[in-house]
C-alpha cells in the first residue's frame, strides 16, 4: 500500500479547511473596512493583520501536523485492519467517533460472518472427506464383482458379454480415479497439506503411474514410447505420482490413435516432457488451461471435463517449486513440459 504523502495531505488538509479560511479572510476583511473607516493609522492595522496571519499559520501548522500523523497511523492500520481494529487514533470530535463506531460494528459483522463461513466451508470439506473415502468401499466392491463374473469359455455366452465387462471396469476405474482427483483437492485445500520433501528416481515415479494406466493404454490401443529416465529428483512422490496421473489421464482422453511418449528434454536433465499425437488443444486455449473451471473447445465438445486436474496440477507443482509448461496445437498433438529441478518449497 501507498504511503500517503505530505503535499497530498496537505492539499486534503486545506480542502477541509476551506470554510474555516474563508470565513477568516472574511472576518479580515470586516476588520480592515472598519478600521479603514474609522481613520485608524494603516501602520497598525497591518501590524495587528500580520500578527493575527502568523498566529493562524501556528496554529494550521500545529494542526495539520496532528492531522498528518493521523493520516499515516489509518493507512497503516488498513494493512491489519482484518486481524483487529487495535491502535485506531483517538476520535478528535463527535464526527470522528461516529465514524469509528461504525467501523467497529462493520468489523464485528464481518468477524462474524467470516467466522461463520469457515465453519461451514470446514463441514462441506468434512463431508466430502467422509463421502469420497466411503464411496471407495462400494467401487471396489464392484471391481471385484466384475473380475469374478465368469469367462464367456466357461457359460459359454456370447463374446459380448465379456466386450461390456472391460467397458464396465473401465468405467468404473474412471470413477475411481475421479474420487481420488476429489480427495486430492479437499487434501490440498488443507492448512496443513502433507509435503514430504525426498530424492527419488524419476523412472520409478513414472511407472507407478504408467503401471495404473495399463489397461487403458491397451484398450485404447495406444503404445508407450518410455525413455529410460536417469534422473534423481527432490520431490513428494505421492504428489508427483498424482500430477502425472492426471497428465496421462489427459493424454488418454484426448488421443485416439497413435502414442504417447514419455522422456527427459534433451537440453535440461530435469525438465520431464509427456507428449501426445492427440487432437491437441486451441491456441486461444493454451493461456487458460491452467485456470479453475476453464475446459476449453475440448472439454466443452468432450462434455465430460471438469476443468480441475490441470488446476491442480499446477497448484501441486507450484507448492513444491517445480513448474509445468503446455505447448499444442490443434490436430497436432500436446507435449506437457514439467521442470523439476526448483528445490524451494513454496508455502501458501
Amino acid at each position: 500500500m501507498k504511503e500517503i504523502s505530505l503535499g497530498a495531505a496537505g492539499k486534503q488538509y486545506l480542502r477541509g479547511q476551506s470554510w474555516g479560511i474563508l470565513m477568516y479572510c472574511i472576518s479580515a476583511g470586516v476588520f480592515a473596512l472598519v478600521f479603514y473607516l474609522y481613520h485608524l493609522p494603516a501602520e497598525a492595522v497591518l501590524y495587528a493583520g500580520l500578527l493575527c496571519t502568523v498566529l493562524a499559520l501556528l496554529v494550521l501548522t500545529a494542526d495539520f501536523h496532528g492531522y498528518y500523523q493521523r493520516c499515516r497511523v489509518l493507512r497503516d492500520l488498513q494493512k491489519q485492519i482484518i486481524f483487529s481494529l487495535e491502535g485506531l487514533p483517538e476520535a478528535k470530535g463527535l464526527l470522528e467517533k461516529e465514524y469509528q463506531e461504525l467501523i467497529t460494528a462493520l468489523y464485528r459483522d464481518k468477524i462474524r460472518l467470516v467466522s461463520r463461513a469457515d465453519n461451514e466451508r470446514r463441514d462441506l470439506v468434512d463431508y466430502y472427506t467422509l463421502w469420497a473415502h466411503q464411496i471407495k468401499t462400494p467401487i471396489a466392491a464392484m471391481g471385484l464383482l466384475l473380475q469374478s463374473l465368469p469367462s464367456a469359455e466357461e457359460d459359454g455366452s456370447a463374446a459380448q458379454s465379456m466386450e461390456q465387462n472391460r467397458e464396465l471396469a473401465m468405467e468404473l476405474f474412471k470413477i475411481e480415479q475421479y474420487v481420488e482427483m476429489v480427495l486430492q483437492y479437499l487434501r490440498l485445500e488443507s492448512p496443513s497439506s502433507d509435503f514430504v520433501l525426498k530424492r527419488y528416481a524419476l523412472d520409478d515415479i513414472v511407472r507407478q503411474a504408467v503401471r495404473k494406466y495399463a489397461k487403458m493404454f491397451i484398450r485404447k490401443k495406444i503404445s508407450l514410447d518410455f525413455s529410460q529416465l536417469n534422473c534423481d529428483v527432490l520431490t513428494d512422490e505421492k504428489w508427483l505420482v498424482f500430477v502425472i496421473e492426471q497428465i496421462l489421464s489427459n493424454a488418454l482422453k484426448y488421443t485416439n490413435r497413435g502414442k504417447i511418449s514419455i522422456y527427459l528434454e534433451k537440453d535440461d536433465a530435469k525438465t520431464l516432457v509427456i507428449a501426445d499425437t492427440g487432437i491437441g488443444i486451441a491456441g486461444e486455449d493454451l493461456p487458460r488451461v491452467f485456470e479453475k473451471g476453464f475446459t476449453g473447445y475440448n472439454g466443452r465438445r468432450d462434455k465430460k471435463s471438469t476443468g480441475i486436474g490441470l488446476y491442480l496440477c499446477q497448484r501441486i507443482l507450484t507448492q513444491l517449486s517445480h513448474t509445468i509448461v503446455i505447448e499444442g496445437e490443434p490436430g497436432k498433438g500436446t507435449k506437457v513440459k514439467i521442470g523439476l529441478d526448483g528445490v524451494d518449497m513454496v508455502l501458501e
